[in-house]
């Protein structure tokens, strides 16, 4: 896929799935699991054992089929490393000018993290595809709303503490699509091999999206 492309998935799913793991064995289970439910936009955390390898295991594994990203890159020596094992999109919790270049340099999708109205403008500036406003349960969803109001033009992926409850009042707010950890996967949902329990909650936060989505385009109907 084109990065275009891939934009287009991104903002037409409108979920990234964040998963963190301290077995990377059960992976593609999980994978497979969210995918079934309707998400297939994954970020593997190089926190994971042996992230890479995971990386490209899915990468090869499934194609187009899933658009696999890193997440908690903090370099752009890890971002390279990332995106030559198989990474279409890098996630940062912080706003650093390398990672953002180099992945434009490569035409991968970038989300470097920020947090207040200036933070998010400098990465916005600085070649962002998407801002990914962390920690956002600390702010809320009128956070994003009351910063989408001066720079409407900010693709905000908010990130952290979103979950089935309140997924809809970020994607209210103005969130561009939603990244979702723990939430949705977890180490004891993977340890307890609860797969048909990712499906469905995977398949829940999609609905959710769509129908807030449609409720924004026809508020009368």
């Amino acid at each position: 896929m084109t990065k275009h492309e891939q934009m287009n998935r991104i903002e037409n799913r409108g979920i990234v799935a964040i998963i963190r793991a301290d077995d990377a064995s059960e992976l593609t289970n999980v994978v497979d699991a969210i995918r079934a439910g309707g998400v297939d936009i994954v970020e593997v955390t190089m926190t994971t054992p042996g992230a890479l390898n995971v990386i490209s295991e899915v990468s090869k594994t499934y194609g187009n089929q899933v658009l696999i990203g890193a997440g908690s890159v903090l370099d752009a020596e890890t971002a390279r490393m990332a995106i030559l094992s198989g990474a279409e999109f890098i996630v940062s919790p912080a706003t650093k000018s390398s990672v953002i270049d180099l992945c434009n340099r490569y035409g991968k999708v970038v989300m470097p993290g920020a947090f207040t109205p200036t933070e998010i403008l400098t990465a916005w500036e600085l070649g962002a595809d998407y801002v990914k406003v962390f920690p956002a349960d600390v702010s809320g969803a009128s956070y994003i709303k009351g910063v989408k109001a001066p720079l409407p033009q900010v693709q905000i992926i908010p990130t952290g503490g979103i979950g089935l409850d309140n997924a809809a009042d970020f994607i209210a707010a103005g969130a561009t699509a939603l990244g979702i950890g723990s939430t949705l996967v977890n180490n004891k949902i993977i340890s307890e091999k609860r797969f048909d329990e990712l499906k469905e909650t995977a398949n829940r936060l999609v609905d959710v999206v769509k129908e807030t989505r449609k409720k924004q385009e026809n508020p009368d109907g």
